[in-house]
């Protein structure tokens, strides 16, 4: 009976330590599951690590690099406060006996933000040249839709010569070949996000007159060249030059 019962209380013992000894990490905000951690950019997020055994030295990584702790923030309990920005996005936090490190817990970070899109600006194009408006659209939940209007109506891509391209992260408005009478006017960008909302920028657009530009350059390469022209004529010809001076 006695032998019966000592692989049973083994098992039993067993089962007790992997309950008590460990870490775990509790966070403000919650964590909403399975390890991970919504925040908002810039919204400071609270970790809090616990040795739930002995009061053993914790070392904090974040995405496998340490992080430096103050004395006193390491026996026990270890804290870690994080003010997200956007490379945190994505970034996981872990924590571990310093003794032991495979006995940890860890949390990621999913930071959420809106688009950066506020404001006007003032765009200045000649005609006959390119015009280029561009919007930063790099969210997360990334936009679920971004639209563009000319004095308030749909930008028509036909009839304006316009190409629309868009990407993860900017939407660019483009027109070549650009005249007064078609591209002048007040551009406004939109983007939605599931999250935040609305959010646009505007595009006052002004076009100017195309003006001559003088071709500077080239103009300066070909004195250079004649001069240096007459140069090794003059030279080549200098003995008979002092010849007829003499």
């Amino acid at each position: 009976m006695k032998l019966m019962l000592r692989p049973l209380l083994f098992h039993l013992l067993l089962f007790c330590a992997t309950q008590t000894f460990g870490v775990k990490i509790q966070s403000v905000p919650e964590v909403i599951s399975e390890g991970l951690i919504e925040t908002e950019l810039e919204k400071t997020v609270s970790l809090v690590c616990h040795e739930t055994q002995v009061d053993e030295e914790l070392v904090w990584l974040r995405n496998g690099a340490v992080v430096n702790l103050k004395e006193g923030n390491k026996n026990g309990q270890s804290s870690v406060c994080v003010k997200p920005i956007y490379d945190d996005n994505g970034a996981t936090f872990t924590c571990h006996l310093k003794k032991n490190a495979t006995v940890t817990a860890s949390v990621t970070l999913n930071v959420t933000y809106h688009p950066q899109l506020s404001g006007s600006e003032e765009v200045a194009v000649e005609e006959e040249a390119e015009l280029v408006l561009q919007c930063d659209i790099w969210a997360n939940p990334p936009v679920s839709s971004v639209s563009w209007t000319l004095n308030g109506s749909i930008v028509d891509l036909t009839a304006g010569g316009f190409l629309l391209t868009n990407d993860a992260f900017t939407s660019q408005l483009t027109a070549k070949d650009v005249e007064k009478t078609l591209h002048e006017g007040t551009y406004q960008c939109s983007a939605t996000s599931p999250k935040f909302g609305d959010y646009s920028k505007q595009f006052s657009v002004t076009v100017t007159e195309n003006t001559f530009k003088f071709p500077l350059m080239p103009m300066v390469a070909g004195l250079v060249v004649v001069c240096l022209t007459v140069l090794l004529a003059v030279f080549s010809r200098w003995k008979r030059i002092k010849k007829c001076c003499k």
